[in-house]
């Protein structure tokens, strides 16, 4: 965020769409630094145990300090159990499949456009759901193939093509890359 000259105490709301490593291991590090410097409330929405769940990682992460090292931060915890307002902002979650964990995914209503946002997903009918009507989605497409418990390349291509109207981001590619995919820290206005 600082190297695209984002600060991160202007985000005020972050939604979690499940606790796999690869979409949770960035949190404590963020939110250190909104303890510690941004200070002030930072709402979170995500699956059920969201706050048992972020609080462990946060003892593990810093040692067990950090209800001395959170002093400046209030986290606010919100179960993602059906649509609500958080922060200003409206969203739906929907329910995803992802292997034995399950995803939740959100369609969030920002400045009367809607995104949609899968984390991971395998590829089934709560995805097109998700993505039914969107004006953007971010939804992953791991690697070519079919690939367990997310979706591939191929099916993201589907995916896309029966949405035409919708603008997607592909993300958590693991394997080679995508022809015309956006560079890391690239801005695309929307």
């Amino acid at each position: 965020m600082h190297r695209l000259g984002l600060d991160p105490g202007r985000v005020d709301v972050m939604f979690i769409s499940h606790f796999h490593g690869d979409h949770v291991l960035g949190l404590p590090p963020f939110l250190l630094q909104r303890a510690l410097v941004s200070k002030g409330r930072l709402d979170i929405v995500g699956p059920p145990r969201i706050a048992e769940q972020l609080g462990q990682l946060l003892d593990l992460a810093w040692a067990g300090e950090w209800t001395s090292l959170s002093a400046g931060l209030t986290l606010c915890f919100h179960q993602a159990e059906g649509p609500g307002t958080v922060a200003g902002i409206t969203y739906t979650p929907v329910a995803l499949d992802h292997g034995s964990i399950g995803c939740t995914g959100y369609r969030i209503h920002i400045g009367g456009k809607v995104l949609a946002y899968a984390g991971d997903s395998e590829p089934t009918e709560a995805l097109d759901q998700l993505v039914e009507g969107a004006d953007v989605a971010i939804v992953e497409a791991t690697a070519p193939g079919s690939v367990h418990s997310h979706t591939g390349w191929e099916e993201a291509r589907q995916l896309r093509d029966r949405h035409p109207q919708t603008l997607f981001f592909f993300n958590h590619l693991y394997a080679g890359t995508l022809e015309g995919a956006a560079r890391d820290l690239q801005t695309v206005n929307v």
